[in-house]
């Protein structure tokens, strides 16, 4: 299953501000504004490594939740008490 391509408007605020900043400074070091080309290269790249930073963090939390998942203790005895209702049925 692919993931879909994230978008400019779904990036945070400190994101956006990034691209923004990394745009701004290509155009610097080119002397002269960027061709829509140049542009939109800078943002897919950007784009590609911001959706791999995602995907590791995810990976992490998601590994991070199997360790911590509760796992029963298998030492334990079944408890008939625990299991059933005090009002008993109707």
């Amino acid at each position: 299953m692919a993931i879909p391509r994230l978008t400019q408007k779904e990036m945070t605020e400190s994101e956006q501000r990034e691209l923004k900043t990394l745009l701004d400074r290509a155009r610097i070091a080119h002397g002269r504004l960027l061709t829509n080309a140049e542009t939109n290269h800078l943002k897919k790249e950007y784009i590609d490594k911001l959706m791999a930073q995602r995907e590791a963090d995810a990976k992490k939390a998601r590994q991070l939740k199997k360790k911590q998942a509760y796992k029963p203790d298998e030492n334990a005895t079944f408890s008939w008490s625990a299991n059933t209702s005090t009002r008993g049925r109707r």
